[in-house]
């Protein structure tokens, strides 16, 4: 379970399976990453901020 503030990472076989593709979805005036693989991080005013997080994601390589 997801607690505010916490970024959720799918299991490292699922995301080494997984291509990513991160989008951004706007929600009023938030936005919020998710991923093809699962993974999304929390909604957040800035989409500077949003944007870094989902690059971020996209390259950082599954744990293992």
């Amino acid at each position: 379970m997801q607690t505010e503030g916490e970024v959720e990472e799918p299991s490292a076989e699922r995301a080494a399976l997984v291509v990513h593709q991160v989008t951004l979805s706007e929600r009023g005036p938030f936005v919020a990453p998710r991923c093809s693989c699962g993974w999304y991080g929390p909604a957040r005013r800035s989409r500077p901020l949003a944007r870094d997080e989902a690059a971020a994601h996209e390259t950082t390589p599954p744990d293992g």
